[in-house]
């Protein structure tokens, strides 16, 4: 077995073992992909301040997010189709998460349903919601998270309109997916995903069939996905929604300060600063190079999170510092689960551990709670100045 020392390394396994739809999915960005790579490239304007003749002993990564003990400030971010990755990957991924003492996201576009996931761990995880036009969907999965004692609402706002992935069209990437010559020939030669899928009955997404009005299998799950999106959320529905779930409530998808505190407004619990991964407005900020402004806007009023580009516990240490109070892993954790199984979830979250508490020593810091601006070296130009 190689030995596993970046994030990168399993990224390297993950392209050669999954199918390259999938892959192609988790790795690309919409339209130009300018966002998707600069989510990315941001971090590496950012410079970190050495410091020495510091006592390093009794280091501790461990904070809260969201009042919840972490062991880092690190959650798996909700990734669709993440069960198409690898067998059951969204039972593998929310059992690594406990083990190592992170959050677990569940998507609502996940092939494990809510049920299978609590059925096969043994904390709280969280539950991300995509808003629908069929209410009583919405309402019915609300209460089906709440069953299961999902301890969080994560409410995503930036997918009311699917950008363009080209990629993902070209592929036939759909739900459920179009299998053509050139998908079938590349799934011919992945033999250890395939034999493992052969493995489950869990291949569709199973917070939808059986249970969507008029989806009982996969034939019918197509026409409901392409039109249930709703583009009519707004921020009376937000505070309707946040009523009708009544526990914590996380808004993703602020890119904006102005929406960040009309998100404050709404009473959220924390904001999670993103663009969707580069995934719906190319030519939109990137993560980082938005954070600041948003910190700034909300002061103490909400708790603020960060996704987008993190590929390091470097890049964690880069969020935290710059005003974040937790950070979100998808792709990263995705090539783990897609390399190794749950074994390489566990591995993802090891590597960037070990970065996070290295950099913090060596940035002369020994809690999350003393990582500041100070230990950073930023640009003067970084936020850019944009007419």
């Amino acid at each position: 077995m190689a030995v596993i020392t970046t994030i990168e390394d399993l990224r390297r396994i993950y392209e050669r073992r999954v199918p390259r739809m999938f892959y192609d999915y988790c790795e690309t960005g919409s339209w130009t992909q300018q966002t998707f790579r600069d989510n990315t490239t941001d971090f590496e304007k950012i410079r970190l301040r050495q410091r020495v003749a510091v006592d390093m002993e009794g280091r501790s990564t461990a904070t809260q997010m969201i009042g919840q003990d972490v062991a880092m400030p690190v959650a798996l971010a909700p990734v669709g189709l993440t069960g198409m990755q690898s067998a059951d990957g969204e039972i593998k991924a929310a059992r690594a998460a406990e083990k190592f003492g992170v959050p677990f996201t569940l998507s609502t576009m996940s092939i494990c349903s809510i049920e299978d996931v609590a059925a096969n761990t043994t904390k709280p995880f969280w539950f991300q919601l995509y808003v629908m036009r069929d209410e009583d969907y919405v309402a019915s999965i609300l209460q089906r998270a709440k069953d299961a004692n999902c301890s969080a609402l994560v409410l995503t706002l930036d997918l009311q309109i699917l950008g363009q992935r080209h990629k993902d069209l070209k592929n036939g990437l759909s739900a459920p997916p179009k299998l053509t010559l050139q998908t079938m020939m590349n799934l011919a030669t992945k033999w250890g995903w395939g034999l493992e899928m052969l493995g489950t009955q869990r291949r569709f997404f199973g917070n939808i069939v059986g249970h969507a009005k008029g989806v009982s299998d996969a034939s019918s799950l197509s026409d409901w996905t392409a039109e249930q999106f709703d583009p009519r959320l707004d921020w009376d529905k937000v505070k309707k929604l946040k009523e009708q779930w009544g526990g914590k409530l996380i808004l993703k998808g602020i890119l904006d300060a102005e929406d960040a505190r009309r998100a404050a407004d709404v009473g959220a619990d924390a904001i999670i600063v993103s663009n969707h991964g580069g995934r719906q407005l190319d030519g939109a900020l990137s993560s980082i190079r938005a954070l600041p402004s948003i910190v700034r806007a909300v002061g103490d009023r909400v708790e603020v999170h960060f996704d987008g580009g993190i590929r390091s516990g470097q890049d964690v240490l880069k969020a935290i510092a710059m005003g974040a109070k937790g950070t979100y892993i998808g792709r990263a954790y995705i090539y783990g689960l897609g390399a190794m199984g749950e074994a390489g979830v566990t591995r993802a979250l090891e590597v960037m551990h070990k970065e996070l508490d290295t950099t913090m020593a060596l940035c002369g810091r020994k809690s999350i709670a003393g990582l500041d601006r100070d230990i950073l070296l930023v640009p003067e130009d970084f936020e850019g100045k944009w007419a």
